[in-house]
């Protein structure tokens, strides 16, 4: 247990840089799907730059900081297998599990949008990039209120429901002419 706090530090160092990376690599999906509405020059040019920097962040920040996320975080567990039967860590390893299908969603657009396949509207991405930012509240919640998120399940649930549906009309309001 002597290593514990040296895993932890190394965990929460690196769920930031993953997020950092998952933040930034929708919205590098958007403005490389906005350059269907440029002339064809300027589209050749930008979306050679977009792959370039998709494929850097993904490859050199994103998934690195993901694979070292995942091993202290199971680090963590294995150390103090009593977190497994706290509530809150149900709550945190469930938003978790979303996190990585939230992964796979944003490894699948960018082999699609690399071959300059645009399935997925510039508002949708939009939208898509705020699902990291709910996740990361429940995480940040759960581990933050532990006990007391389970005292309280019901008035965070709204909260975090309500925060989700204003985030998605802000989205929409501000970019409703795309």
């Amino acid at each position: 247990m002597e290593f514990y706090p040296i895993i932890k530090a190394v965990h929460i160092i690196f769920v930031v840089s993953y997020f950092a990376g998952l933040f930034y690599i929708v919205r590098l999906f958007i403005y490389h799907t906005e350059t269907q509405d440029k002339p064809e020059l300027e589209q050749k040019i930008l979306r050679k730059q977009f792959r370039f920097m998709e494929e850097r962040l993904w490859n050199i920040i994103t998934v690195p900081a993901g694979i070292i996320v995942l091993i202290t975080g199971f680090s963590m567990l294995y150390l103090n297998s009593t977190l497994l039967s706290q509530p809150w860590m149900h709550i945190k390893l469930t938003a978790v599990i979303l996190l990585v299908g939230y992964h796979l969603w944003s490894w699948k657009t960018l082999r699609e949008i690399q071959k300059d396949r645009y399935k997925i509207k510039s508002v949708r991405l939009r939208m898509m990039n705020e699902v990291a930012t709910l996740l990361l509240f429940i995480i940040v919640f759960a581990v933050i209120l532990k006990g007391g998120i389970i005292t309280h399940w019901y008035w965070i649930l709204i909260s975090f429901v309500a925060v989700g549906v204003l985030i998605m009309l802000i989205v929409r309001l501000v970019n409703r002419g795309k």
